[in-house]
């Protein structure tokens, strides 16, 4: 055989074509964590359709065209799962070295909220428009960058053997670089993702191994805090009636407590089964205020009862599961920490946007990942599921 046909052999052999590399034992979609995968596109699917149900009838909302949602959500949903094969085609170890760019980004945007840029919505000026009926909600993708570059910090010494855990000066660092976008977003103010960022910070510096006197230091110094937030009027009155509703769901139930009540009507209204998708009478009658976002659970209750409400938390705990097998099996601490604060993301603000429509945690307008209409959260939620791909997939692969 001569040197060319050698050349030919391996340039044209299954394991060198584009498909060889795909299938082989050690390709990337062999690597890639399918069960999360298909978990996470069943949620989408689902919040589609409740999404549709939730405004195909609102003619204030959807401009007269009952499709208006449904097309959006899954360009959406497209876009999203765009950006997750991004993020593993890039891969996690290669955004560590572009951490510093995109969380200076991420700061400016925030910044840009605040500015005659920014866009006020139920309350919270947390969004810029940027025509054409779309927006973006910067906070949303802050929640990625605090988690990057806090384990990008905290990792670098461990990683290079310098260190088997982080030391205070470096703890002090990522704390830090926390607490600039954590400030402005309550500035906004935007408590809901505030609450979803300081559990981000908590579950990061648990993975990363620091000392527990920083744990119960943040802890006490966040409960000191919320006490400081309270007595200064830094929340708007609609948050404050928000969190009165909570303590006393009977008080003012045809205003401020009037979201709550309905929505817990509408979850009640739907037994083991539910009315049937798109035939549920609150949702049809527009009670529950909304409903396509902040309270899309409610759809999921009252259209498809007990076993689709438990479904949607099914699959919630599916994505989260494997997401903590890949953080387990991280063999970088700086991909177990990234892990870590999407696991803290996604379980809290899970809990917390059912919770809310249960009575058993306080309105706070955040999103169910996956499920409600947004694009801004549906591009992070997936980017966060691609970066949980790549953990997985560059990991070494055992013989």
């Amino acid at each position: 055989m001569t040197a060319t046909d050698g050349y030919r052999a391996r340039r044209y052999s299954p394991e060198r074509s584009a498909w060889g590399r795909l299938t082989a034992r050690d390709s990337v979609l062999r690597r890639l964590d399918w069960v999360m995968v298909w978990a996470a596109l069943a949620l989408s699917a689902i919040g589609t359709l409740l999404v549709y149900s939730a405004t195909r009838n609102r003619t204030e909302l959807n401009q007269g065209d009952p499709y208006y949602f449904l097309l959006r959500n899954i360009l959406n949903t497209g876009i999203g799962l765009g950006l997750a094969v991004g993020a593993v085609w890039v891969g996690h170890r290669a955004l560590r070295g572009a951490v510093p760019i995109l969380y200076a980004v991420s700061v400016l945007l925030t910044l840009a909220v605040l500015t005659p840029l920014g866009a006020t919505i139920n309350g919270a000026r947390s969004w810029i428009q940027l025509g054409g009926g779309f927006s973006l909600q910067p906070s949303e993708f802050t929640k990625i960058t605090i988690a990057l570059g806090m384990a990008m910090l905290l990792a670098a010494k461990v990683d290079a053997g310098e260190r088997l855990h982080p030391d205070h000066r470096t703890v002090v660092e990522a704390l830090g670089l926390a607490a600039l976008p954590i400030v402005i977003i309550l500035l906004m103010p935007d408590l809901g993702s505030v609450m979803v960022l300081v559990v981000i910070v908590l579950a990061v510096l648990l993975a990363s191994g620091a000392s527990n006197r920083w744990i119960a230091g943040l802890i006490g110094t966040g409960v000191l805090g919320c006490v400081l937030i309270w007595q200064l009027g830094v929340l708007d009155e609609y948050q404050i009636n928000r969190f009165a509703a909570f303590a006393n769901p009977a008080l003012d139930p045809s205003g401020v407590g009037y979201n709550t009540n309905q929505a817990r009507i509408a979850i009640g209204s739907g037994g083991l089964l539910g009315s049937g998708l798109f035939h549920g009478s609150q949702t049809t009658g527009q009670f529950v205020p909304e409903q396509q976002t902040d309270f899309i659970f409610t759809v999921a209750g009252e259209e498809l009862g007990f076993v689709g409400a438990g479904a949607i938390i099914f699959l919630v705990g599916v994505v989260i599961w494997r997401a903590c097998r890949i953080a387990r099996e991280s063999t970088e601490l700086y991909g177990t920490i990234v892990a870590a604060g999407i696991i803290a993301w996604f379980a809290f603000q899970s809990f917390e946007n059912i919770g809310m429509t249960l009575g058993i945690m306080p309105v706070t307008g955040l999103p169910l990942p996956f499920v409600s209409y947004g694009g801004s959260s549906m591009f992070a939620a997936w980017i966060a599921v691609g970066l949980l791909q790549s953990i997985k997939a560059q990991r070494p692969v055992s013989a």
